[in-house]
């Protein structure tokens, strides 16, 4: 009678259906809270759909059962959701294994079913009882309209009013109230000084003494970068060859109040620290927190001995989910200005004189580092190319390489015409597979298949996408199947989760980097031997 009172019971037979859809595998496994958490909507959507059928019925004023066929219909109704629910629960181990096999990790050896179920009844109870204090508000604000109006304007007018007044409330309060508090606490983090990380004695470094920026303006991840990188001293376990320190160089956000200013600081002090006069220039556009892969870029300063310069700068605090959304107008305005000073300065130096210019980006500074130019603008002198790894699904120009994907090709591996300028990769390579020779511009995109950032859309929640066609993605489930909703729900957590290893989903190797690096500059001076080596030593020590 409880159940029958305050639930509908064709919503709880949906809800438990999509529940036990949300057990199968997804691009990335799933630890039990994040299970709970995908089952929880999952239920909450399904019971949404379930209850909405009903409705239905009744609005057309189609004739209803008799209330023995109802509860026989209820009987069953549990039985099959006390079935089901028990059935993929069993199997959810093994479904995660599937993926974690592809991965390399250790199987599971059961789940907790007390976890799952704690934490989903907990989100479906929660989301419902939004809802229903928004069916509430409706009702409500009907009401009161009904006075004035003719009851279906009112029914219309009722929930645009609703609708308006839960997002200005989730939106302006609650919203606001998370934002801030994350703002403040990542500003906090963002400012500690690692005692690891000491200030540069070298007058020739940033971050120096003598140095235009200030140490403790760089922040915690501008002093990570600037203190990470191999020396001199490390290339030469490689090479024989003249070796050299490479040149970083990192603005944080409190070196000064503008973009434009920050950007002037940073083209500055490349031009103190002599670096147009390397071989190589990469201006990096950092994630939203100001982190910088370590292994993005020290296999390039391996590949050309240290004569190599790169420069950053912070526009965020936030983590790049959260600036994906929030902040994706200052990384991408950021990257414009520092692109535009070291660029303009770049072209004013004679061609057989100045380093070989490329961009680079991991997950929302992929987004920023391509917003940083228009084509039109540089079409009279380019610069080399570009390396963009981990491109978020909203990328407008990936997105249109991808869309425009030549018909033999997978989307999560496309090939884009002849491949004379865009080129994509995974972890098995990719740069080479091309009809026609590499030109002198050059853009590359690093991106593994079991990627849910890359591969998200939102638009899955009615059709499949098609990177789940076959042939599938090296390092994605054959188990994986599209379900209406619950697919949607599971990529969703992916993009969250962070359950992977090193060299799948968004945690891009470093030996994945160096061979990207390797296939777009083509370095001169290593032999294969060296290659391999180099290989080798990235794989076991990032």
């Amino acid at each position: 009678m409880i159940i029958k009172r305050y639930f509908s019971t064709t919503g709880l037979l949906v809800g438990t259906f999509f529940f036990a859809l949300s057990m199968t595998p997804s691009l990335l496994p799933r630890t039990d809270l994040f299970q709970g958490l995908v089952s929880g909507f999952s239920l909450a959507a399904g019971y949404g759909i379930g209850v909405l059928g009903p409705w239905l019925w009744k609005y057309f004023e189609l004739p209803n059962p008799s209330k023995n066929i109802q509860k026989n219909l209820q009987i069953i109704a549990a039985v099959i959701c006390t079935i089901t629910g028990f059935v993929f629960l069993w199997r959810a181990s093994e479904w995660q294994n599937s993926i974690r096999t592809l991965m390399g990790m250790d199987e599971l050896t059961g789940i907790q079913p007390i976890i799952i179920g704690v934490t989903a009844v907990s989100v479906f109870l929660i989301l419902l009882l939004l809802a229903r204090l928004f069916r509430w508000t409706f009702r409500l604000i009907t009401l009161k309209l009904l006075k004035y109006v003719p009851r279906k304007v009112s029914y219309i007018f009722g929930l645009i009013t609703a609708f308006i007044l839960f997002w200005s409330v989730l939106d302006g309060v609650l919203f606001s109230l998370i934002l801030r508090s994350a703002d403040t606490t990542y500003e906090r983090v963002d400012s500690l000084l690692e005692p690891e990380f000491e200030q540069p004695v070298d007058p020739m470094k940033a971050g120096s003494a003598v140095s235009l920026l200030n140490w403790d303006d760089m922040g915690r991840q501008g002093r990570r970068f600037i203190s990470g990188g191999p020396t001199s001293h490390d290339f030469r376990r490689f090479t024989d060859q003249p070796v050299q320190d490479p040149v970083r160089v990192y603005v944080g956000m409190n070196a000064a109040e503008t973009f434009e200013e920050r950007a002037e600081l940073a083209l500055q002090e490349l031009i103190r620290l002599n670096a147009f006069n390397r071989e190589v220039m990469v201006i990096i556009t950092p994630t939203g927190t100001g982190w910088i892969d370590p292994g993005s870029i020290v296999p390039l300063e391996y590949l050309f001995h240290g004569n190599i310069a790169s420069v950053a700068a912070q526009y965020s605090y936030l983590p790049s989910p959260l600036s994906l959304w929030i902040e994706e107008e200052y990384g991408a305005d950021m990257a414009l200005a520092l692109f535009q000073k070291v660029y303009g300065y770049w072209t004013n130096l004679p061609a057989d004189q100045r380093p070989k210019l490329y961009l680079h980006g991991l997950s929302l500074g992929a987004i920023n580092s391509d917003k940083s130019f228009d084509l039109y603008d540089i079409i009279d002198d380019p610069f080399n190319g570009a390396l963009w790894v981990g491109p978020p699904y909203r990328k407008e120009t990936w997105r249109s390489f991808t869309q425009r994907r030549n018909p033999d090709s997978p989307a999560w591996l496309p090939r884009f015409k002849d491949g004379s300028v865009v080129r994509f990769a995974n972890q098995h390579g990719g740069l080479h597979d091309a009809d026609s020779d590499w030109g002198h511009f050059r853009i590359a995109y690093l991106q593994y298949a079991s990627d849910p950032i890359v591969f998200f859309d939102s638009r899955s929640y009615f059709r499949e996408p098609s990177w789940m066609r076959a042939p599938r993605g090296p390092d994605v489930s054959p188990a994986l199947r599209w379900y209406p909703v619950v697919t949607m729900l599971q990529l969703a957590v992916d993009m969250v989760s962070g359950t992977e290893p090193r060299g799948f989903g968004h945690d891009y190797a470093a030996q994945h980097y160096f061979d990207s690096w390797l296939a777009l500059t083509e370095p001169e001076g290593w032999s294969e031997e060296q290659i391999k080596q180099l290989r080798s030593y990235f794989s076991e020590n990032y």
